[in-house]
């Protein structure tokens, strides 16, 4: 038998410690929870945040060390953020290397290039 508090009450607790109530999913700090974190649905925000963080940079003006520390600095952080609190999926975490690795090589995003190997 599940415990179920109705909404008045909820109202009313909230009232009286001074904060709003509302029901799941919600954003917290840019996630979605309480939405289920296997779809991918659930991390659009995540990767549209990853790409657009990506086009501000020119990356052609970029040397390629500049571009992989731009990766490691700047770009892995929300991804390991997000994973802390869920568990991404195989297909987010490919998009987003995949994102990364045009980036590397190409030094943008919406271009593809060879990979040189020296």
């Amino acid at each position: 038998m599940g415990l179920y508090v109705g909404e008045a009450h909820i109202a009313f607790l909230a009232d009286a410690i001074h904060c709003k109530h509302d029901s799941l999913p919600f954003t917290y700090l840019g996630m979605s929870l309480g939405a289920n974190p296997k779809r991918t649905s659930t991390w659009k925000p995540v990767i549209t945040r990853f790409y657009n963080s990506l086009t501000l940079w020119k990356g052609e003006m970029l040397s390629m060390a500049g571009r992989i520390c731009l990766i490691k600095s700047v770009l892995n952080s929300p991804p390991l953020y997000y994973m802390s609190i869920l568990l991404m999926p195989k297909g987010v975490a490919r998009l987003l290397t995949s994102i990364q690795r045009r980036f590397l090589w190409a030094g943008v995003s919406k271009q593809r290039k060879i990979c040189k190997i020296q």
